[in-house]
């Protein structure tokens, strides 16, 4: 992986791209306030040295027929290296499972479950999640609306000196 030292430009163009991933590298390079073959160079070293992972369509759930988003706390009972692992690897497996974050504290996992309707988010949990073996206690917490989205990371050009 290349080593990239992050200057202003190369923090405009991950912001822009973060934005809007779909953007041309023309219209990129002008908002990065450079030409389009450097600017292209630039996103490629960004690529490369793993600061920008890859690219992706914001689909909206709802008009797939997903209404339901739930955010679902796990604890595990044994939190071997090789539990964990396994539960993650399950996880994996699952395509409405779209978010899993390993937790410090109370809880072992937050999942983020999209699902149908309830009575799919029910029998993915009774079928699925709780069949699992080390699950010592699982207890969700159904979103009602989002009201922020913004992925990523706050971007600001002026934190570079």
């Amino acid at each position: 992986m290349k080593h990239v030292k992050l200057d202003r430009t190369d923090l405009r163009i991950l912001r822009e791209l973060q934005h809007d991933g779909s953007i041309t590298n023309v219209d990129l390079a002008k908002k990065a306030g450079i030409s389009a073959p450097p600017c292209l160079r630039r996103v490629r070293a960004l690529e490369e040295a793993g600061f920008i992972r890859g690219y992706h369509a914001d689909i909206a759930s709802d008009k797939l027929g997903y209404g339901i988003t739930v955010f679902t706390m796990v604890s595990l009972t044994n939190h071997s290296e090789s539990d964990i692992a396994h539960f993650a690897k399950l996880i994996e497996g699952w395509p409405q499972v779209r978010e899993s974050y390993l937790m410090t504290g109370d809880i072992d996992y937050l999942l983020k479950i999209v699902a149908e309707d309830w009575e799919a988010f029910q029998k993915f949990i009774t079928q699925q999640l709780t069949g699992v073996p080390n699950i010592a206690h699982v207890k969700s917490m159904p979103a009602m609306q989002r009201t922020k989205y913004a992925p990523g990371v706050p971007i600001d050009d002026k934190t570079i000196g």
